[in-house]
């Protein structure tokens, strides 16, 4: 049995080879696993790596890249019976991760499984609060509702192939496709055993730019969202206050304090303005939001 690993990549070299380390020391109970690399224009060591680590790599246009298409580009050329999806920037906590997100699929427990994340190196504290709220440390196979994050997950070939991923949304694909399988009666499940470290070192301005983007996908798949300014002043000012109590509790509070602020006022006002754009994606938008870290 075959288990397909996809990763997006784009100058992904400074947690790539650690990655593919991890990932060649999982540990197998059954099943044979490829590596696949879906490249869309690396000008730094990223395809190297990749090739060190006997990866297959195939490739994408940069302006032809949206988040549903890289990932159906590599399921295409994956050979696996199930298809592991983990960012460039995530790396296993231990030997078990592949295992514990894939045999849920193998034993039918559900169709599409995503694992746990949590912060390292440069993570912000309040995104450590949201991996926390979002990525418990608690198993549910199956989970209510049809939340999944492609940073750590898995999908059976055959759930993928009757869906696929939406090729148009600016983010949020994961949750897209989980939308279609669990209103199909198919199962989403969240195995917490399966850990990654997301490791997320951006600007302010692109933490914005990721909720905005995340925001306008967001209007296709739950449009019955709308987000006012009240709404937002609310968000910020009740998330800056609960990641207040919590990094006093870790005494903290004054080294985090002002990331705590801007994390949250860019996450939420992000948020709102992406909820109240809908316009179709000019290739500078494009830029904007797919290479956030890529100058023109």
């Amino acid at each position: 049995m075959l288990v397909s690993i996809i990763i997006r990549t784009l100058n992904e070299e400074r947690y790539l080879d650690e990655l593919l380390c991890a990932v060649n020391s999982q540990n197998l109970n059954g099943f044979s696993c490829e590596i696949v690399v879906v490249d869309s224009g690396s000008i730094d060591n990223t395809l190297k790596i990749a090739k060190r680590h006997e990866a297959r790599i195939t490739y994408i246009n940069k302006q032809d890249f949206t988040f549903g298409r890289s990932l159906n580009i590599g399921c295409e050329f994956a050979n696996g019976e199930y298809l592991v999806f983990i960012s460039g920037h995530c790396i296993p906590v231990d030997q078990n991760w592949l295992n514990s997100l894939v045999v849920p699929l193998i034993q039918n427990k559900c169709d599409y499984s995503y694992g746990r994340q949590i912060g390292r190196d440069t993570t912000k504290f309040s995104e450590m609060q949201v991996f926390d709220k979002y990525f418990p440390n608690k198993t549910h196979t199956p989970q209510s509702g049809f939340f999944c994050n492609n940073a750590n997950a898995a999908i059976s070939r055959r759930a993928w192939s009757k869906f696929r991923f939406d090729e148009e949304l600016t983010g949020l694909e994961d949750m897209f496709i989980a939308k279609q399988i669990y209103q199909d009666k198919g199962l989403i499940g969240y195995i917490s055993d399966s850990v990654v470290y997301h490791i997320h070192d951006e600007t302010w301005a692109q933490v914005k730019t990721r909720y905005e983007r995340e925001a306008i996908a967001l209007q296709k798949i739950m449009p019955e969202i709308r987000v006012s300014i009240i709404d937002t002043i609310h968000f910020i000012i009740m998330g800056i206050l609960k990641d207040i109590r919590i990094s006093i509790r870790k005494k903290v509070f004054f080294k985090e304090f002002i990331s705590i602020f801007m994390f949250r006022f860019y996450q939420y006002y992000g948020s709102y303005r992406g909820n109240h754009l809908c316009r179709k994606l000019s290739n500078k938008a494009k830029m904007k939001y797919f290479y956030p870290r890529v100058k023109e």
